[in-house]
């Protein structure tokens, strides 16, 4: 359906978060899901649409839904992150999320925002249209949602990742997953032969937008015999260049091209799980998804089973894996200059005091985030008086406070051991400057830097971000990592709070704070 062309329009939903059980790769599992399926429903839209969503929670705990990426200008209190935007959608009750899209267009995703939920299925494809988007001409349009999958509820898993002494023995362990899901459907063992599969028509371009909603590792997206041209990184299109593969790490996305012009056929599309974060050995995981792609056969075809394990090569001279250094905004140039720097350090580590050799806790500088009860940053803040218009919040908040607008540089050291692909809520950032080991006045390259929300921090090494904050409200900016953000890892700014404190917050909203009980 090509909807680039309609008039601006409001798109309405209804969500219905519930648990059931499900076996998105053969192996049974409780789950948490919208409206009885995983993923969840596709939002799709134009630019200049608003979108309304009824979410009736109907989970045991309170929920909240978040629209990855998106600006919310004026509607902070939409951003759908629980304990800080808001207090969250308690048992049994509904709530209306109604937003527009000020100018973001591209390939995103919706997923729950409380405690580790979307990690059991609350997650659903966004994809925003226009006719101005600076992107290369295509016949056809198609969302790719891979993640990884664990077999286990993620509760369950949060309180194996927080045992004394640490997963198999090891402090800060993550969970390994079990597999993973293409659009949802995974093989696990045996226990599943069913694939994702579509079937394309020959010589045409089609446009994949390859979203990670997974929890913990990046997965690399290949399909056998072709080449893809990236064009899209996290709603910023880029200068095009092709590829063999895309590693997109947890809540990354990017769009690429397929060009059906080879042998008409049935095509393998994988989706393997980035196992060098892996801590620990999992008997059985499923380490490669797989799908079907086919063009010029009926849909009953099924590409060569003996190429399951053994990929063909693409031919000589052609494109290597996604470089990130590769991307390059069209129209891109220098960031502004800062006029407001943050600094600050991510490590893991355990918590001194009465949970010492409890706990292996993340932290920004010295605060481990712990998401507030009973309120959240944002509605504690609404009316206060103080000179500012901020409010005064428990040691494990930490909140930067921009009172007027600024372009803000990040510099940030991570001294831990891991990877970490930080997302920051409300706004894109430019990438100025990364390199191995600490910060220490290294050169930053602003010639065409990279407009983006989402980014990897890899180990032992140094980040610079900058950004404009004239966005009010409170923003997030954490690891996506589920089980980092849920042992701390999450920073907020409280941009322009003299405009925040003036917002028009549903009474209701306010109201649900005293029944909603976050995980």
């Amino acid at each position: 359906m090509n909807i680039v062309n309609d008039a601006p329009t409001t798109r309405t939903y209804d969500f219905v978060v519930e648990e059931r059980r499900g076996a998105p790769d053969g192996v049974e599992k409780r789950m948490l899901v919208v409206n009885g399926q995983f993923p969840g429903p596709t939002i799709e839209a134009n630019t200049g649409d608003r979108i309304v969503v009824n979410v009736t929670n109907k989970i045991s705990n309170a929920t909240a839904i978040h629209w990855h990426g998106l600006f919310q200008r004026n509607t902070n209190f939409y951003d759908g992150t629980a304990a800080i935007t808001q207090c969250g959608i308690p048992p049994g009750e509904s709530m209306v999320y109604n937003f527009t899209f000020d100018g973001w267009m591209g390939s995103t995703w919706w997923h729950a925002h409380a405690g580790t939920q979307y990690t059991d299925g609350i997650t659903g494809a966004l994809i925003v249209h226009a006719k101005n988007e600076s992107v290369p001409i295509y016949d056809g349009d198609l969302a790719i949602q891979m993640a990884d999958l664990y077999h286990d509820f993620s509760p369950d898993l949060l309180t194996l990742y927080h045992t004394p002494g640490g997963l198999e023995g090891t402090p800060g362990n993550e969970p390994v997953p079990d597999g993973g899901t293409i659009n949802g459907i995974g093989q696990y063992g045996s226990s599943n032969g069913t694939f994702f599969n579509v079937t394309l028509s020959p010589n045409k371009t089609y446009r994949l937008r390859l979203i990670n909603t997974g929890s913990f590792v990046a997965m690399r997206f290949a399909i056998d015999g072709h080449v893809l041209t990236v064009i899209e990184a996290d709603g910023t299109a880029v200068a095009p260049f092709d590829v063999a593969a895309v590693s997109v790490a947890v809540a990354q996305r990017y769009s690429v091209l397929l060009r059906t012009n080879g042998t008409v056929g049935a095509y393998w599309l994988r989706a393997a799980l980035d196992q060098d974060a892996f801590t620990y050995d999992n008997p059985g995981v499923q380490t490669e998804v797989r799908g079907v792609l086919r063009y010029g056969v009926d849909d009953s075809s099924l590409p060569d089973v003996a190429l399951l394990d053994n990929p063909p090569s693409l031919p000589d001279g052609a494109p290597g894996e996604l470089d990130t250094d590769s991307l390059i905004p069209v129209g891109g140039g220098p960031a502004p200059d800062a006029t407001f720097s943050v600094y600050f350090t991510i490590s893991m580590q355990y918590a001194g005091g009465p949970n010492y050799l409890s706990q292996f806790l993340s932290f920004i500088n010295s605060t481990s985030w712990e998401p507030l009860q009973g309120t959240s940053s944002l509605f504690a803040h609404l009316g206060n008086e103080t000179a500012d218009g901020s409010a005064t919040y428990s040691n494990s908040q930490l909140v930067t406070t921009i009172d007027e607008p600024h372009v803000v540089e990040f510099i940030i050291d991570n001294l831990d051991d891991g990877d970490h692909p930080f997302h920051l809520h409300g706004h894109k950032f430019w990438i100025v400057g990364t390199g191995a080991g600490r910060y220490q006045q290294q050169a930053l390259d602003n010639k065409a830097p990279m407009l983006r929300d989402t980014l990897v921090i890899p180990a032992y090494t140094y980040t610079i971000l900058r950004f404009v904050a004239d966005n009010p409200g409170f923003w997030a900016f954490h690891c996506h990592i589920q089980w980092h953000m849920a042992a701390g890892l999450l920073f907020q700014m409280n941009v322009l709070p003299s405009e925040s404190a003036k917002f028009d917050v549903p009474q209701y909203m306010l109201d649900q704070c005293a029944r909603a009980v976050n995980q």
